[in-house]
């Protein structure tokens, strides 16, 4: 047989139960919207969205991964949210911010250039 049927017999095995815990993980997610204006100086608004309250955590990193600001650590409702990060005191570069909602973790990059 060829490769391409192996995949075709193995996709028809799969039981329509076995993704529905995946949407279902997928809507109890959060969304981080791309910090704007990107790049900035010296300030950019980061805007996220919660679809139930949880214990939100958003922090900024440089690129050697050292933490530059803790923006956020608290319990926030659901709902959407946004906040304004000043990098006036920062060198010029790229950072990422992480944020870690309950169990859940995105990280997007930004570039401060002065």
């Amino acid at each position: 047989e060829s490769v391409a049927s192996n995949i075709a017999s193995i996709n028809g095995k799969i039981p329509k139960q076995a993704s529905e815990p995946v949407k279902q993980e997928i809507n109890i997610s959060f969304s981080l919207a791309q910090n704007y204006p990107n790049p900035f100086n010296p300030s950019t608004t980061i805007r996220y969205s919660l679809p139930q309250s949880g214990h939100v955590i958003l922090k900024v990193y440089d690129v050697l991964g050292r933490e530059v600001a803790e923006l956020v650590n608290s319990v926030k409702e659901k709902g959407n949210h946004s906040l304004v990060f000043n990098a006036g005191k920062y060198a010029n570069g790229f950072y990422i911010y992480t944020i870690r909602v309950n169990d859940y973790y995105v990280s997007k990059k930004m570039l401060l250039a002065k």
